[in-house]
């Protein structure tokens, strides 16, 4: 067992060095998605694909399969394979689970000959090639629709530049200066990685890191063992569902997990998952194995940084072929737009058995818009690219948080009005919180937003979006909350659904209407305490007619509340 200050100075180092690495790549990249709304991960794997650290505000289903790709390379190369200098890439479906704008940069790390561990970032590229510029397509019916595939290709070989593959990546996609200038400020983070690795292994040795690492692992384990030990023993089950894969859009798309409790060990059961479908919705399974590892960190082991110890008392059953573990050619552009719901999920089959800790239903999306097109003002094509909040499920302690990303994406944030409208010839003409979009309850939920953009040119528009029917639900008596919707406001004033369009064309001055979901209540309106809902009517959350009808309160027309009207009111 090392020294206690020798174990915190490497648990904490090897932290620092993720987050070192985070902001290299924030600092270098070229794309919005990178630089302003973080939609990336760094970290450090070991050469069985162990997660040993990773960054602070990573996005956790990306971070919770990083391995995937190094063991994907480790079978293709074999552990020997590998040498100083080399720089590999990978967004392989298979390993990888998930669309292919999300690229895997790692380099191997040797200490005195030894291959060590491997640093790595998987960060969202703008564009792959494929259908469609931005994210995955919502037409594609095949991964070969989606763009191209590097499966660890070296694009560095013991320090010496792969010419040829550097070129067949330029060639096959639209904006290679962006992306090949993210390839470069992700290899940048992993150098730096490597340095700081050196410096820690050159100053403890190789056993002491090792052993520190170790008692790391064992320490995660054994808290949330614990944790797990206060859940009641039980099968717990729960069903939703998505509004449809995009192909056959008149046709849900139901979901249904089963969570198993026995002592301190937890099971996520995927056996009931539908199989995979013909539109892009499907993930791979490293996508499924993170969807399990994000909804059990967030209730067994919230506090803290991720590695793989913590993982250790979790089993997830998931057969080939199913919504979350789909099987190639099967297209993965939408992988991130099941995973939410699938989270939602899970935590509602484990609320009777955590009410303390499992929250009400959110946004349930991972929904996001791409405009594209030629910029005249600047005489050069264009591509903008955004993701954006909605409302979390209110929950034990509190209300739901506003305005926040979904589950999966950790600390993401949207793109600020002001870089999109200063690179880009759009406008954003509104952005603020949707009045009552949040569930009623003891604690509401979170309020989703209203966001109103239009085109200075003519150009081309991206949408997904999940959780159009079934709406954010409420747990222990709460409220629903509204769910998500798109529209496209025409020049005539017409409106046309764009809850899910590729490329679909966009006139300048037409205006695009996107209302995302807010949060379910937890508990019942009526125990809410009226000065709280007079507040919420005052600050413009909810108005003074859903303060009558879900929590019979009376406000005064300047928002104040009205004691006796409320009190007449809840008598009658």
């Amino acid at each position: 067992m090392p020294h206690p200050v020798t174990l915190e100075v490497v648990r904490n180092a090897l932290i620092a060095y993720s987050n070192e690495m985070a902001t290299v790549l924030v600092r270098t990249a070229y794309n919005m998605m990178i630089f302003e709304v973080h939609d990336y991960c760094t970290g450090i794997v070991d050469v069985e694909g162990n997660i040993i650290s990773q960054n602070t505000g990573g996005l956790p289903i990306f971070l919770a399969d990083l391995g995937a790709a190094i063991v994907g390379a480790v079978q293709i190369y074999g552990k020997d394979g590998f040498a100083p200098g080399d720089v590999l890439v990978s967004n392989d479906p298979e390993l990888c689970g998930q669309h292919l704008n999300n690229i895997v940069v790692f380099t191997p790390f040797f200490f005195e000959g030894e291959l060590i561990a491997f640093l790595a970032s998987r960060a969202h590229w703008v564009d792959v090639g494929g259908g469609s510029s931005g994210f995955g397509s919502t037409n594609s019916q095949s991964i070969f629709d989606e763009g191209i595939q590097l499966r660890a290709i070296k694009i560095y070989s013991a320090g010496k530049r792969n010419e040829e593959a550097f070129r067949i990546i330029k060639d096959n996609i639209r904006y290679p200066d962006s992306s090949l200038g993210d390839l470069r400020a992700q290899i940048a983070g992993c150098k730096l990685g490597e340095r700081r690795l050196e410096d820690l292994f050159g100053k403890y040795g190789v056993d002491t890191v090792r052993e520190c690492v170790t008692a790391i692992w064992d320490q995660a384990e054994a808290l949330a063992r614990a944790k797990i030990r206060t859940i009641p023993d039980g099968v717990y089950e729960a069903s939703s569902f998505l509004d449809s894969d995009y192909v056959e859009r008149d046709k849900i798309v139901p979901i249904k997990v089963r969570v198993v409790v026995e002592g301190d060990e937890m099971t996520v059961d995927f056996t009931d998952l539908p199989p995979q479908v013909k539109g892009p919705i499907n993930s791979g399974p490293s996508g499924g194995i993170a969807a399990a590892r994000v909804a059990y960190k967030c209730l067994v082991a919230p506090g803290g940084g991720v590695t793989q110890g913590e993982f250790r008392p979790l089993k997830v059953i998931l057969p080939p072929g199913r919504l979350l573990s789909a099987i190639r050619p099967a297209p993965l552009g939408g992988w991130s737009l099941s995973l939410p719901t699938v989270i939602d999920t899970i935590l509602l089959a484990l609320a009777p058995a955590l009410p303390d800790v499992a929250p009400a239903g959110h946004k349930g999306d991972m929904s996001g818009y791409a405009l594209m097109g030629q910029d005249k003002s600047r005489g050069r094509p264009y591509i903008c690219l955004n993701i954006f909040g909605g409302g979390w499920g209110g929950q034990k302690a509190a209300d739901g948080v506003s305005a926040a990303v979904s589950i999966c994406q950790g600390n993401v944030h949207n793109g600020p009005i002001e870089v999109q409208e200063a690179y880009y010839p759009v406008i954003i003409d509104k952005h603020e919180l949707a009045q009552d979009s949040c569930g009623a309850g003891l604690h509401r939920g979170g309020l989703g937003i209203e966001i109103i953009l239009r085109s200075e040119d003519d150009a081309y528009l991206n949408t997904q979006f999940q959780r159009t029917i079934m709406p954010p639900w409420g747990i222990l008596g709460g409220g629903e909350g509204v769910p998500n919707q798109a529209y496209i406001e025409g020049l005539d004033g017409q409106r046309r659904p764009a809850i899910a369009v590729t490329r679909h064309p966009l006139k300048a001055g037409e205006r695009v209407v996107m209302l995302t979901g807010g949060g379910g209540g937890y508990g019942d309106p009526l125990a809410r305490a009226p000065d709280k809902v007079a507040a919420d009517v005052k600050a413009g959350y909810i108005s003074a007619k859903r303060a009558r009808e879900d929590y019979r309160v009376v406000v005064g027309p300047q928002g104040d509340l009205d004691a006796s009207a409320t009190q007449a009111l809840r008598a009658g």
